[in-house]
């Protein structure tokens, strides 16, 4: 006792004197973080696989065909010839191009739209208090998980001119059959209906997520002003899910953009290329025609095209999200 008395009196604190009795009595030191551990090596270790993937699948595609697009290359050959921007000024002198590009926008012009509304529409319904809302919640998603390859044959079959569902119930109903998908004015008319079936369970599920985060407090106060149904939907409702509708615009137009799937499996792009869209007309001069300097060229002016319109619909929506409070 006499000891630590005229230890704390010398200014030495508790944890120095433990430190010294430790290190003379032979008790084990310890030590701190290896230099290993203080790095974080060990963790680039096991992110090394994804890394790999990442850099091998993403990067470096992205970067080789930056770099093809100012070359004229055809697979098969190991010359490479440096053409600058031919590939970009052959394009922009296309009229293919730009037919394919109409196309596309029109896709995109009829699909997202009414993918909102119908998404919009169903989760308003479903917010409300029924009975077998998860089973319609399910059943409206149950599109979105099947492959695109598979939901596009059974539509086929669903367009199929002479024994095709569609046309058994025009013609049950006395209207006339409809060649679905070799008439140029109707199919891209039955893309967009099926681009529409496949996806808007996603924005169905991100319009339920956004309804249910508006406090009920608002709709209360409404109520007791008396405001009605749709005076509540249109002053509350709308203004409080414009950042779930913003990022939904975005996201539906982009993917819009890169439809593929459907139409090489429902059209091929005909009939007479009134449904060759741009991912199409891109998969054309590069597998068909081999010329992977010029479908890389497509590629980057397709960034360009989706970015601008990203851009642009930030700027127009910048002061047009609320939040709720």
């Amino acid at each position: 006792m006499a000891d630590l008395t005229q230890t704390a009196e010398s200014g030495v604190s508790m944890k120095e004197l433990t430190a010294r009795s430790g290190a003379t009595s032979g008790a084990p030191h310890r030590r701190g973080p290896s230099l290993w551990k203080r790095s974080g090596a060990s963790s680039y270790i096991f992110l090394s696989p994804t890394l790999l993937v990442f850099l091998t699948f993403v990067v470096f595609p992205v970067i080789f065909s930056f770099y093809l697009s100012f070359h004229k290359w055809n697979m098969f050959s190991s010359e490479k010839s440096l053409v600058g921007f031919d590939n970009y000024r052959r394009i922009i002198a296309s009229g293919e191009f730009w037919m394919v590009l109409r196309h596309t926008l029109v896709y995109t012009l009829g699909t997202v739209p009414l993918n909102m509304v119908f998404a919009l529409l169903v989760a308003y319904f479903l917010n409300k208090k029924i009975a077998g809302k998860r089973i319609l919640r399910a059943a409206f998603f149950t599109p979105v998980i099947i492959s695109p390859v598979a939901a596009a044959v059974i539509w086929r079959w669903i367009y199929e001119p002479n024994f095709g569902l569609l046309n058994y119930g025009l013609t049950s109903l006395g209207l006339p059959a409809v060649n679905w998908l070799n008439d140029p004015t109707a199919a891209m008319f039955a893309l967009i209906v099926m681009g529409v079936w496949k996806s808007f369970g996603v924005n169905m599920v991100l319009f339920a997520a956004g309804l249910q985060g508006i406090p009920e407090h608002y709709y209360e106060a409404a109520e007791l002003d008396g405001a009605g149904a749709f005076s509540r939907f249109w002053n509350i409702t709308l203004p409080l899910l414009s950042p779930t509708t913003f990022f939904i615009l975005v996201m539906s137009v982009i993917g819009s953009f890169q439809v593929f799937d459907i139409v090489y499996v429902l059209t091929s792009g005909g009939p007479l290329d009134s449904t060759k869209v741009l991912v199409f007309y891109l998969y054309e001069h590069a597998f068909k025609y081999f010329e992977m300097g010029y479908a890389s060229a497509v590629a980057y002016l397709m960034f360009a095209l989706i970015f601008i319109l990203t851009l642009l619909q930030m700027r127009y929506m910048k002061n047009r999200i609320h939040y709720a409070v």
